[in-house]
C-alpha cells in the first residue's frame, strides 16, 4: 500500500486510468488495475461494485455521510495534520472513487484509507452510474436532489455555513428549501443557476452542450458563467445557455420529466428523432439511424418500461426495419 497510501504522489492521469480500469470502459489499463490490485487491501474493486447495487431509490443524506467521514478523521488524527500540510484539492484526486467511499461510509462501510483524507475536508462528491437514475441526495439544508444516470454532484463540506453552493456534471431535478437570506447556486459548467427556493430540472450533457434549465414551480435565474446575461424563467420555461445569451422557451415535451416521475413515454405523431432523444434520457438506450430519413418517421405508441430489446423490436416491426446491437448502441436499418 505504499503506493496508495501517499495519494500525492501519483497524477491526475494515473487516477483517471484507474478509473477508467475499474469501471471496465477498456481493457487497456489492466496492468495498472493487477499492479493496484496486488497491494490493496482494502477490497477496493469490491466495495466500487457494489455502488451499482444500490436500489435507485434509496437516499443518501450527505451530511450524515460527512459527519461519519469526519468523525474518522478526528479519530485518527487527520484533522490536525490537514491544518499543518494544507489542504490538497479534490479535482486532483479520482472523482468517481472518492463518491463511492464516500457513500459507502454512510451505508457504514470501511474504505475511507482509498483517498486522501485531506482533500475529504475540502469538498464532497455523489456520483451515479451508467444504471442508476432518480437517486435521492439530501442536503444539510434539507434540500433534496435527485440525480439521473452518469451524473456528478459536488459540494464543500462547510455546505450552508458561507453559502448553498453546488457543482452538476450530467442531469438532476433539485428541491431548494427556502432560505431568502442564502441563496441556492449551481456551477452547471457553461452556466450558473440561481435561486432561492423551487424546484426545477437542470441538464449539463446536453448533445450540442448547452446547459438547460426547466422550471417546475418558482422561479430562476439562469446565467453565464460569468454571471452576465441573465434572465428569469418561470413555471413551464426551458432556458437554455451555449456561448451566447440565454434563451427562453415553453416547454411542449410531456415526457420532459419521465425519467424522474416514472411515468410512460406518450407520444401523439412526434418524429422518431425526438422518440430516440427520450430513449437517451429515459432509459439510456442510444439508437442510432444508418439511413436519416428512419428519424422521419412518426411515433404514436406509448413506451411504458419495457426492456430495451421489446422497445426496439416494436419499433422495427412498426416500420419495417431491422437493427444491429454494437455494445450498447442499437443501429437500425431498412429492410
Amino acid at each position: 500500500m505504499k503506493e496508495f497510501m501517499n495519494t500525492g504522489n501519483n497524477t491526475d492521469k494515473y487516477w483517471e486510468e484507474l478509473a477508467s480500469a475499474f469501471s471496465e470502459e477498456n481493457g487497456s489499463h489492466s496492468d495498472l488495475k493487477g499492479k493496484f490490485e496486488a497491494e490493496d487491501l482494502y477490497d477496493t474493486e469490491k466495495q466500487w461494485k457494489r455502488l451499482k447495487d444500490m436500489s435507485d431509490s434509496e437516499e443518501i443524506n450527505v451530511d450524515n455521510a460527512w459527519n461519519k467521514v469526519n468523525s474518522r478523521l478526528n479519530e485518527s488524527g487527520t484533522s490536525d495534520r490537514t491544518a499543518r500540510s494544507g489542504i490538497l484539492t479534490m479535482e486532483n484526486i479520482i472523482l468517481r472513487i472518492a463518491a463511492v467511499v464516500l457513500i459507502l461510509l454512510s451505508l457504514g462501510s470501511a474504505g475511507l484509507q482509498i483517498i486522501n483524507p485531506d482533500a475529504l475536508s475540502r469538498k464532497i462528491f455523489v456520483a451515479t452510474t451508467f444504471d442508476q437514475k432518480n437517486f435521492k441526495v439530501t442536503l444539510p439544508d434539507g434540500s433534496n436532489i435527485y440525480m439521473n444516470r452518469n451524473t456528478l454532484l459536488t459540494y464543500r463540506a462547510n455546505f450552508g455555513k458561507t453559502g448553498r453552493n453546488v457543482s452538476l456534471k450530467g442531469e438532476a431535478f433539485f428541491e431548494i428549501k427556502e432560505d431568502s437570506a442564502s441563496p441556492f447556486t449551481i456551477d452547471a459548467g457553461k452556466a450558473r443557476v440561481k435561486v432561492i427556493g423551487t424546484s426545477f430540472n437542470v441538464i449539463t450533457n446536453n448533445i450540442n452542450s448547452a446547459v438547460e434549465v426547466f422550471v417546475k414551480t418558482g422561479k430562476v435565474t439562469l446565467s453565464g458563467d460569468s454571471g452576465n446575461q441573465s434572465l428569469i424563467l418561470e413555471p413551464g420555461y426551458i432556458g437554455t445557455m451555449d456561448s451566447g445569451a440565454p434563451v427562453k422557451t415553453l416547454n411542449d415535451n410531456p415526457n420532459y420529466m419521465a425519467w424522474k416521475t416514472g411515468s410512460a413515454l406518450v407520444y401523439d405523431g412526434q418524429s422518431l428523432d425526438i422518440v430516440f432523444k427520450d430513449l437517451l434520457r429515459v432509459y439510456n438506450m442510444t439508437v442510432v439511424a444508418d439511413d436519416p430519413d428512419i428519424l422521419k418517421e412518426t411515433w404514436t405508441s406509448p413506451i411504458d418500461n419495457q426492456s430495451s430489446e421489446t422497445i426496439i423490436r416494436l419499433i422495427c416491426a412498426s416500420f419495417n426495419l431491422s437493427y444491429t446491437k454494437e455494445g450498447d448502441v442499437f443501429h437500425l436499418a431498412k429492410k
